[in-house]
């Protein structure tokens, strides 16, 4: 087990194993989205308020859940390289930057959707919205230091820097309509104790979440696999892929 890690480490070990994972991966992620789209779109009941627009989160909620589960990946990444020196740590976590903040984009957007019905407005300085679109802009920030430093190592070493302190951004954003009255609605899925979702509508739900992550993990890997080439672009093993290619 220790050995196939150590192998996962090494740029040249990863770009091949992570060539094996992406078709299953992807085949995965695309069974779990038709399936929780089916059930969300068409088998889940009218919300009793909402009516049908309240189907919008069947995007809109996993969208939103893995801005922040991608900026912790992210920050986790970056300390490990910033700790260990390790090159697949910072691709890792340069690689997840610009989804996380196309999920943040998405989350943000579909949400202005969600809110023009309900709110009748598209957005206010809700204290959720306006702590998630902090994200989007650390998300930016991140990608801009990245590509304004020429040397590839000293960029990721500012990045994980600033992604590390940007962390304390996410309990504000996941406790914000807890500790402050918003008008953004309150936690439906995590009150096991007294569950205010239909079991119908948390099923697709949850199936969506599941999609979403596995479409990050494709992704990603493809962006990592990317950034290796570019990055290990003069060395024998590239060499060597290039001219099979």
């Amino acid at each position: 087990m220790w050995r196939f890690f150590h192998k996962l480490g090494s740029p040249k070990h990863f770009y091949r194993i992570a060539g094996a994972w992406i078709p299953w991966l992807a085949l995965f992620c695309a069974g779990f989205m038709l399936v929780g789209l089916y059930l969300g779109l068409w088998v889940a009941p009218p919300d009793y308020q909402q009516g049908e627009s309240y189907r919008i989160m069947y995007v809109h909620v996993p969208a939103a859940w893995m801005s922040l589960f991608i900026y912790v990946v992210m920050a986790g990444a970056g300390a490990i390289g910033l700790i260990w020196h390790m090159k697949l740590a910072e691709v890792m976590a340069i690689s997840s930057a610009h989804i996380g903040a196309s999920f943040t984009f998405l989350a943000l957007v579909t949400g202005s959707i969600w809110g023009k019905p309900m709110w009748g407005t598209w957005w206010v300085w809700d204290a959720r919205l306006t702590s998630e679109l902090i994200l989007l802009f650390l998300y930016l920030g991140v990608i801009a230091l990245h590509n304004a430093v020429e040397d590839k190592r000293t960029a990721a070493r500012a990045t994980s820097i600033l992604a590390i302190v940007g962390v304390v951004n996410i309990p504000i954003i996941h406790y914000s309509v807890e500790w402050w009255n918003t008008l953004h609605q309150g936690p439906t899925v995590t009150k096991f104790d007294a569950p205010s979702i239909d079991v119908r509508m948390l099923i697709p739900l949850l199936l969506m979440a599941v999609a979403f992550k596995l479409f990050y993990a494709v992704v990603v890997l493809m962006r990592a696999r990317c950034e290796i080439l570019q990055r290990e672009r003069n060395t024998q093993w590239v060499r060597q892929l290039a001219g099979e290619s």
